[in-house]
């Protein structure tokens, strides 16, 4: 606990007060040589930093040697840097995320894309080394076991259904016969067409429920020589499998969900075990065989899906689970079923926080290789007791997949002011002010200063709240100025932070919805690394939350890994408002799944910003391979049935009946109102959209600004920003 000592300044009195007070109450002098208040030129964590400072140190804080191995590290120059190519990546591959940042948000004319903040980074490369490793995991479990057939994996396309995510997967996975798994009707039309250019051995695996339109589809799929399994769900679904398949003419290929008892405690395991949402129980299993048997299709069940809930924590657990199931398929090839292939479902999970606890959601104690260990030896166990063949492993690896080739970057426009280091500048003298105050508070305030003088911090704490609160209730009576309780209230923030009681935790507002871009942290308390992207090689001074720009008090960022409440931050430059030099850039990491998917228009904000990132030879290691702006306050306006271009005409109506300007005025007022309707709902962090509001090129036609081609029913981000496609940024060399 700090020492009290002299820091209180003899205060100062605002024009129109008295000099005299009341006599019988101490001066604020007395203070002096009683309170010190930390210096809040310092940082405010110099207790628990070392005094120099470097990129490793920031590497350590932040954890990311832990949750960022094998692709993110920080460079010399203390900015986050992707390893594209994971273990493989060469020093010279390695791409600067603020280089990035710099290329994508620069204007045109200064050779940049001009694409606004927030910002998705996607990165190909990872997410093909991400691929090919969980590949290469399964080969060697394989190999090193002698197990007796292979693997093949899908992707569950509801972790993010992105075009090019989908479809680099399926370019990636050709050479490993890798599929997709949908869990709707588009979906599987997605699915469908993206696999018409993958290897037709790929499977194509169709979960969730089902009506007899899923089903149809499913079929047609098997039609086009797609390698189709229809999973049952439920027990019902097999009677519509049957009579459609018998319709169309196509012999199904069927597999099954089976409701195990292995279930994990954790928050992802709510969806398994024998109440599970999903699957058949033992008795349903036996019902579904013996109805198949008797339609003379049971050499149609080739394969068998469980699912244990996702971020599986141990290879434990993963073991029991899978050990479980191979026993049920086991049993269905001894009822005369055609099994082919065991499908382990999702679960294998990531390390969020870089601790690597099996006791964590945001952990788990495994890596790849084990992960990829143990299913393998738990099914060739089950198998080789009983008899049966191996069958084709599969996994629904999504999260695992797809997390890491995403980053969201966004920038702090502001943070909340620090603390005052001296009573003087907090406000008037307080001792000038008491004469309002009732005796109990007067009471107080000279027990604050007797017990201050005694050095009894507890005590001093004590009666400053009750000060506090005593004012508080005649300032809500309307015999309190506002004057005196900002005194108070000062006194009280001089004292808390003195004895160490005051909370150095500041506010850092950043552009960007947490509803829209991390929904998983609002609604499950998923926690993702935050960091910032650039001054690692600086020492962060600052302990912040982050604040959202939506109007709800749950907008906000407050926990962190580790089980932090805070994250160290380094001060804004200038005065750090909107438009301050030099911005402060924050990512969020391994962000890939769901998010996107999941985000809502929360406050009518739309997504970030987008853009592919691959690692090339150029100067700079990268090259942007396609730029996408995120939606515009008129698209955002239309996803909820409003129609930008009546209202823009609404307002235009307006503007020349109220208007008072010259012609010409009105006529750039009316075109900076297109241009609102145009431009992204997130905060402009420099003065150039407002000049480009009142300085706007004269137009008073919303489509032939907006809309070149008047092609009013196209409101894609791509088109509708872009305008042509001449304009499109397919490569630009950094």
């Amino acid at each position: 606990m700090p020492a009290l000592a002299c820091c209180v300044d003899a205060a100062t009195f605002p024009p129109g007060y008295a000099l005299a007070g009341d006599s019988s109450l101490p001066a604020s002098e007395i203070f002096s040589g009683a309170f010190s208040v930390t210096n809040t030129t310092t940082s405010l964590l110099d207790l628990s930093l070392p005094s120099h400072w470097s990129p490793s140190l920031s590497a350590s804080l932040y954890k990311i040697d832990g949750w960022g191995a094998p692709y993110f590290s920080v460079n010399s120059s203390g900015n986050v840097t992707v390893r594209p190519h994971g273990t493989q990546t060469l020093p010279h591959q390695e791409i600067d995320l603020m280089k990035v940042v710099k290329k994508v948000s620069e204007p045109k004319s200064s050779g940049g894309l001009g694409l606004p903040l927030p910002l998705i980074v996607r990165l190909p490369d990872v997410l093909k080394n991400r691929l090919e490793s969980l590949q290469s995991a399964f080969d060697l479990a394989i190999q090193s076991q002698s197990y007796g057939s292979h693997y093949q994996g899908v992707y569950p396309v509801k972790c993010n259904q992105d075009r090019f995510i989908v479809e680099d997967i399926v370019e990636f996975g050709s050479p490993y016969r890798f599929g997709l798994e949908a869990g709707s009707k588009p979906e599987l039309l997605l699915a469908m067409s993206c696999l018409c250019k993958g290897n037709p051995e790929a499977l194509l695996i169709c979960n969730g429920y089902k009506d007899a339109e899923y089903i149809a589809l499913a079929l047609v799929a098997r039609k086009l020589a797609l390698n189709t399994v229809i999973v049952l769900e439920q027990e019902e679904e097999l009677d519509l499998v049957i009579e459609i398949s018998q319709k169309l003419a196509v012999r199904p290929v069927i597999g099954l969900r089976a409701k195990l008892r292995t279930k994990h405690a954790g928050h992802f395991g709510a969806t398994s075990g024998e109440k599970g949402k999903f699957g058949l129980n033992t008795m349903q299993v036996l019902r579904v065989a013996k109805k198949l048997e008797q339609s003379g299709m049971l050499d149609c069940l080739q394969l068998l899906h469980f699912h244990i809930g996702s971020q599986i924590p141990s290879t434990t657990l993963l073991a029991d689970g899978v050990g479980e199931a191979t026993q049920i398929y086991c049993e269905l090839v001894r009822l005369g079923a055609n099994m082919q292939v065991i499908d382990v479902g999702g679960g294998l999970g990531i390390d969020y926080d870089g601790s690597q606890s099996p006791d964590s959601d945001n952990s788990v104690g495994y890596g790849l290789e084990e992960y990829a260990s143990a299913v393998v030896q738990a099914v060739q166990y089950a198998c080789d007791r009983k008899f049966v063949k191996h069958p084709v492993i599969c996994s629904e690896s999504g999260r695992a997949l797809v997390s890491h080739h995403s980053v969201l970057i966004f920038e702090a426009v502001s943070a909340s002011a620090p603390v005052a280091q001296t009573m003087s500048s907090f406000g008037p003298g307080f001792h000038y002010l008491a004469e309002g105050l009732t005796e109990d508070a007067k009471s107080d305030y000279r027990n604050l200063t007797a017990a201050a003088v005694r050095g009894e911090y507890d005590t001093c704490l004590l009666y400053a709240e009750q000060l506090k609160q005593r004012c508080v209730d005649q300032f809500k009576e309307g015999s309190l100025s506002l004057e005196h309780l900002a005194s108070v209230d000062s006194i009280c923030e001089l004292v808390s932070k003195a004895i160490g009681a005051y909370d150095p935790v500041r506010t850092y507002h950043v552009n960007l919805s947490v509803f829209t871009s991390i929904p998983d942290f609002w609604g499950i308390g998923q926690q993702f690394p935050i960091v910032p992207i650039q001054r690692l090689d600086q020492r962060p001074v600052v302990k912040g939350v982050l604040s959202d720009l939506t109007c709800d008090s749950d907008g906000k960022v407050d926990k962190f890994i580790g089980g932090e409440t805070s994250l160290p931050l380094h001060e804004l430059e200038g005065e750090g408002g909107v438009g301050g030099e030099g911005g402060y850039y924050l990512g969020m990491f391994l962000g890939g799944a769901y998010q996107e998917a999941l985000g809502g228009l929360h406050n009518l904000f739309g997504g970030p910003s987008v853009v592919r990132v691959s690692q090339s030879d150029g100067p700079h290691s990268f090259a942007v391979t396609r730029a996408v702006p995120g939606l515009s306050c008129g698209e955002v306006l239309r996803v909820m049935q409003h129609e930008p271009e009546l209202m823009f005409e609404t307002l235009k109506h307006r503007a020349e009946e109220c208007g008072h300007e010259e012609e010409i005025a009105r006529a750039a007022l009316v075109s900076g109102l297109a241009r609102s309707f145009h431009n992204m709902p997130y905060l402009a962090t420099t003065m150039a959209a407002a000049a480009a509001f009142c300085a706007n090129k004269i137009s008073n036609d919303y489509y032939d600004d907006y809309y070149p081609n008047d092609d009013h029913n196209n409101n894609s981000a791509a088109a509708v920003a872009v305008g042509c496609e001449d304009e499109q940024w397919t490569y630009c060399v950094a």
